[in-house]
């Protein structure tokens, strides 16, 4: 089967996307359907060929709603509503010059106004009915004429009035909360300028090559990945990591796309084409981030399947039995039917919850979070046990070398050699920091049988000597308890290297706030006792674990994971490839963005793009809030719709009042979705 994507266009309720979604899932050839109503957006992998999908998935679509249109590219996905808006002055001219008419030419005025009104509507539900699909097209035909031949024209006439009225206003609102994510969002350069020949070239990201030289005015944006060029530049790094606040990149340094250059004109060497670059890569989280449902957004899917039939049920029940309980007529009941089935319409609610989370969703986004999916925001805000590596994590990750030792005839400078040829082959942090002590040209160097340890150390051959570079445990040296590397030849201890590493400036605010919070902080670290604890002490973690190796820091965090209680979480917060299973094993695994490895990055849940411990703080602050909007939106519709639906049995409400329920409940929680965009 093959991925697809497509754009789509003039759907105007959520719970009508609901369905679309629904009937695709049960086609054989469609799997893993997500139809998007916050993005405009349909997803799915199919078996059909590429010629024939977009037209086989367009017929499937509009036996449901006849009106959508399928596109591959992002255009007309905003309906015009200048037609419509006309339509109802023009229905609502004619009805109020029906007033002025008598007999026969009155009751025509009416009707025109009728048909004018309920134009778009009735259209749908003709489309409709021969396809026995049942929703609120049909049912506001049924309502409005139902109104008319009960001589209650003039509520007919509001009840659509009211109807379109609102559904303008709701798909304006909508559009508005899609442009408002959009432009959290809008990271990504359109044009690039290519410098080829001498000559310069403008032409799309996508069109740049590994190696290619691009220029970057000021105020633009970098468009890919690569290595500073100029002498020196001025970067704006707030779309990536959500802080304002410029950075200087040196020559031979790298620079990330989607920064802006706030200096002169500079050059970058691109390293990455555009869809691997870190810009493409942060889109395509954000993108498909809310495909991944939250068990709310599950449970709203599945109520639906049966909301609908009950609803009608409901509906034919409190037609045909309210005569006999309350001593009313039939025309009466079904007046009352018709305002239950009008008020019992489930958008406010199917719309709310996915819009809040995508909404959630973007505003990390600009704050430099990128979460993987909707149900990773939502269960950041039970996060009870925070699990942090060390090195890169707590600490920069950046190790200084304060001292070379020899401890036989070799020179310091021999010591240091030795040991930046085995660690050339190490993907440690330690081993990047020794490598950019000094650089040594050593191409002509041999080396042969390179083992690695993970988080221990490698050993190499060299002119019949086998050499070990690591901690003390690995070389089989315990006379000295420095935070060190040791360098080994034939199992004799041979030099050291003294480290000195630093803690990252915001790592003691962030994690005195998570203790505030009654989270419980947890440090694994390989690093002896002594360390270790000066580390916790300095930061104010609770509880840490050191002379670690990475299988014991999986052991130690799974047994963590299985003695938590049900609905509280454990976090692991970590940077290098070693973290990676432990990021993979935790509930939610959190990543440092900026100086984490791409396996690191690739086995997370969730990304900080500037590596500052103090985005877990925003982070659930973020998911408590919109946790917050949902619930507020729900408990809202659900009550308004419940006291409505018992009026309407009552026969207490009338049918427009019924509309406002509906439509009038769905704009306002919209409205109030849009808050966490302001947050």
């Amino acid at each position: 089967m093959k991925n697809y994507s497509f754009h789509i266009a003039n759907i105007d309720c959520a719970s009508c996307a609901l369905k679309i979604e629904t009937e695709m899932k049960k086609n054989k050839h469609y799997k893993d359907v997500r139809l998007n109503f916050a993005k405009l957006k349909l997803t799915f992998a199919t078996d059909i060929s590429s010629y024939d999908v977009l037209s086989y998935t367009q017929k499937i679509i509009q036996k449901i709603e006849p009106d959508v249109v399928l596109s591959i590219n992002e255009k007309n996905t905003n309906r015009s509503y200048l037609f419509d808006f006309f339509r109802l002055i023009l229905g609502i001219l004619i009805y109020s010059f029906s007033f002025a008419l008598e007999g026969t030419l009155h009751n025509l005025f009416v009707l025109a106004s009728y048909f004018i009104l309920l134009y778009k509507v009735g259209m749908k539900a003709i489309q409709l009915l021969p396809k026995f699909v049942l929703d609120e097209n049909i049912l506001l035909v049924i309502s409005c004429f139902g109104a008319y031949f009960i001589d209650k024209k003039t509520e007919g006439i509001l009840v659509i009035t009211l109807y379109e009225i609102g559904k303008i206003l709701e798909n304006k609102a909508v559009n508005r909360t899609r442009k408002s994510i959009a432009s959290l969002m809008d990271i990504a350069p359109i044009t690039a300028n290519i410098k080829i020949g001498g000559k310069i070239k403008s032409m799309t990201p996508y069109d740049i090559q590994i190696g290619n030289t691009v220029v970057v005015n000021l105020g633009e944006k970098v468009p890919v990945d690569g290595i500073l060029i100029s002498k020196k530049a001025q970067l704006d790094k707030s779309s990536l990591t959500g802080e304002s606040k410029w950075i200087e990149v040196q020559k031979g340094e790298e620079v990330l796309s989607g920064s802006i250059n706030m200096n002169q004109t500079i050059e970058i060497k691109a390293t990455k084409e555009y869809k691997d670059s870190t810009i493409s890569q942060i889109l395509a989280l954000v993108e498909t981030a809310s495909d991944k449902k939250t068990k709310a957004e599950n449970f709203v899917e599945q109520c639906s399947k049966i909301y609908t039939p009950v609803v009608i049920v409901l509906a034919c029940m409190i037609f045909l039995l309210l005569p006999s309980i309350f001593s009313i007529t039939y025309t009466l009941s079904y007046y009352r039917a018709l305002s239950f089935l009008v008020v019992a319409c489930p958008c406010a609610i199917v719309i709310s919850v996915p819009l809040s989370y995508f909404s959630g969703i973007g505003l990390a986004s600009k704050n430099g979070i990128l979460i993987k999916g909707s149900h990773y925001l939502d269960m950041a805000r039970h996060i009870n046990k925070i699990v942090f590596d060390k090195t890169g994590t707590i600490t920069t990750g950046t190790f200084t070398i304060t001292n070379i030792v020899s401890l036989n005839s070799y020179s310091k400078e021999k010591i240091y050699k030795l040991i930046y040829m085995g660690e050339q082959y190490s993907t440690h942090p330690i081993a990047k920091s020794i490598l950019s002590y000094k650089k040594l040209n050593i191409k002509n160097e041999k080396i042969t049988n390179i083992e690695e340890k993970a988080g221990a150390g490698i050993s190499y051959v060299r002119e019949n000597h086998k050499y070990k570079i690591g901690n003390n445990d690995f070389v089989q040296y315990h006379e000295n308890s420095k935070n060190c590397i040791y360098l080994s030849e034939d199992e004799q201890v041979i030099g050291y290297i003294e480290l000195k590493d630093t803690i990252k400036r915001d790592s003691k605010k962030a994690i005195q706030n998570l203790n505030q919070k009654g989270i419980m902080t947890y440090m694994y670290t390989g690093d002896d006792q002594k360390e270790a604890k000066k580390v916790a002490q300095k930061v104010g973690v609770k509880h840490f674990i050191y002379e670690m190796t990475p299988d014991a820091k999986y052991t130690q965090l799974e047994q963590l994971i299985h003695t938590s209680r049900k609905n509280q979480y454990v976090a692991f917060v970590g940077d290098g490839v070693n973290d990676a299973p432990g990021l993979a094993l935790s509930d939610i695994g959190i990543a440092m963005g900026l100086k984490g490895s791409t396996l690191a990055i690739d086995s997370s849940d969730i990304v900080l793009m500037n590596d500052s411990l103090d985005k877990i703080n925003r982070l659930i602050t973020i998911s408590k809030y919109t946790n917050r909007i949902i619930l507020q939106n729900l408990i809202f519709a659900f009550a308004v719709k419940i006291v409505f639906l018992i009026l309407s049995i009552l026969g207490l409400t009338q049918m427009w009042m019924a509309v406002f329920a509906d439509v009038g409940v769905t704009l306002l929680t919209i409205l109030n979705t849009i808050k966490i965009l302001k947050k």
